[in-house]
């Protein structure tokens, strides 16, 4: 049995376990990683990349079928070649993949623990069969995985999450989605428009991460424009038939209707990897999921000298919190006992469907729940119908709520979906973690004619009603036409 003594050991390779890696090793030298699966990150591997490049191969087919309304007529039947596509997918998928790995390769084969990690203690970890690891400190950082009813496992290799839909070496003729959440929408609606069929079905009538109702009631009869999404459907009965699966449901017009599917994708949520750390031997305190619990700002437990990153911590399940969060629970792991609060930045998030969907600071849910009974916040509104750059774009589809604090006129946050989703979001994040108000907002300076100016219409209906600037004029003449 190899046992080793280090200052920092960390769990997890992926995005907050090498973040965490790297932080730890500016103040010690004595830190390992131990991981046993494959390094690459959720996000090059299953996660954000190849997602966004089955995305763009839809879209791409997507602006061919909407050409005929600016006058521009493709000749001929629009071809999808499903082996050509997914070869795509899988050809940068592993070049992302090669990037994180050239960085995994830089670490020194000594610092690097290859196994599943077991607590025993609070600072002793069994690896495998082979190696037991006393740490001073440690960091857990072992992610998440796709989650679902137990019951579904009866479909076999008919049941996929998204992790599977990147092995695909073709497209398949028909798929249901269950969850219209994130992964849910994205991938739902990129396999339809490269001609897949899909239903995509929800329970609770959630679409998106959206909290705003009428953001949300909008975001449905969007999509339901397109294909068929049901966010809370009744399944009587779902099982395998032969290479498919039959799935019996009380449809909208609640009419029982039978389908047949080539596969069923469960896109309906993720669980941290901490349910097989053996995590009982600790002295850990864990929440109602059983997710050690943790300070926002040094992400430190409730054991002093151990720390959490990345989705295990139940808190934003992101890339860029993942990084972020790794780099306080890895400094402060390596710099123990100085524990530091380190910087949480405004929170921001996007579903790259289309139109895409965002939110930033706080949601309309938390902000109602802290400021509703007294009234103290209005939301600002506007549509991207009628707004001048969308519709020269015909990508006028989309809501934009923003919401302000009445007294101080505080920008407090935003949930829209529309065209540019994300990078609006990217200027209204910037305004949130700046503690902006919705004045100094307005007095940045705009651009005409481009969708942004949607944002300065927003503000400005927020600012008349806090009672902090003038009524909306319908036809605003300094903003130029269709604004």
């Amino acid at each position: 049995m190899n046992v080793l003594n280090v200052d920092v050991a960390v769990i997890g390779g992926g995005t907050a376990g090498l973040g965490s890696y790297r932080a730890a090793k500016a103040h010690t030298d004595s830190v390992v990683m131990i991981e046993g699966g494959a390094y690459g990150t959720t996000c090059a591997r299953v996660g954000c990349m190849p997602s966004k490049l089955l995305i763009a191969a839809a879209e791409s087919v997507h602006h061919i079928e909407k050409a005929p309304a600016f006058g521009v007529h493709p000749q001929g039947k629009t071809v999808i070649n499903g082996r050509e596509v997914m070869d795509r997918v899988k050809r940068e998928r592993d070049r992302f993949v090669g990037f994180v790995l050239e960085g995994v390769d830089e670490i020194p084969a000594e610092d690097k623990v290859v196994g599943f990690a077991k607590f025993i203690d609070n600072n002793t970890l069994q690896v495998d069969d082979h190696t037991t690891i006393h740490a001073k400190r440690v960091v857990i950082a072992t992610g998440s995985r796709p989650a679902y009813p137990a019951v579904w496992n009866e479909l076999g290799d008919r049941l996929i999450v998204n992790d599977d839909v990147f092995d695909w070496d073709d497209l398949p003729e028909s798929v249901a989605v269950f969850g219209p959440g994130v992964i849910g929408l994205e991938l739902g609606q990129a396999l339809h428009r490269l001609g897949v069929k899909v239903k995509l079905f929800g329970l609770g009538g959630q679409v998106g991460p959206l909290t705003d109702p009428e953001v949300m009631a909008y975001a449905d009869k969007a999509f339901n424009e397109e294909f068929y999404l049901d966010a809370d459907v009744k399944v009587e009965r779902m099982e395998r038939k032969g290479d498919q699966v039959e799935i019996m449901f009380i449809n909208k017009e609640n009419e029982l209707e039978t389908i047949l599917v080539d596969y069923v994708l469960a896109a309906t949520g993720r669980r941290p990897n901490v349910d097989k750390l053996d995590i009982e031997n600790t002295t850990l305190t864990l929440d109602e999921r059983g997710v050690p619990t943790a300070d926002f700002y040094t992400l430190q437990t409730s054991v002093e000298s151990i720390f959490i990153a990345g989705d295990a911590s139940n808190q934003l399940p992101l890339l860029h919190e993942a990084a972020d969060q790794a780099r306080i629970a890895g400094d402060n792991a390596g710099r123990f006992p100085d524990i530091r609060a380190g910087l949480r930045r405004s929170k921001i998030s996007a579903v790259f469907s289309d139109p895409q969907i965002a939110m930033v600071g706080e949601t309309y849910q938390e902000i109602t729940q802290r400021l509703g009974s007294c009234g103290c916040f209005e939301t600002g509104i506007v549509s991207f119908e009628n707004q001048g750059r969308s519709r020269v774009m015909l990508r006028n589809k989309g809501v934009l709520h923003v919401y302000g604090e009445q007294g101080t006129g505080r920008f407090l946050g935003a949930e829209m979906m529309g065209p540019n989703a994300e990078h609006l979001a990217h200027l209204l994040a910037w305004a949130h973690q700046n503690k902006m108000t919705v004045a100094e907002m307005l007095d940045m300076p705009f651009y005409h004619p481009v969708i942004e100016e949607g944002v300065r219409t927003a503000l400005r209906d927020l600012n008349a009603k806090l009672h902090l600037g003038p009524e909306m004029i319908k036809h605003c003449l300094d903003c130029g036409p269709g604004c």
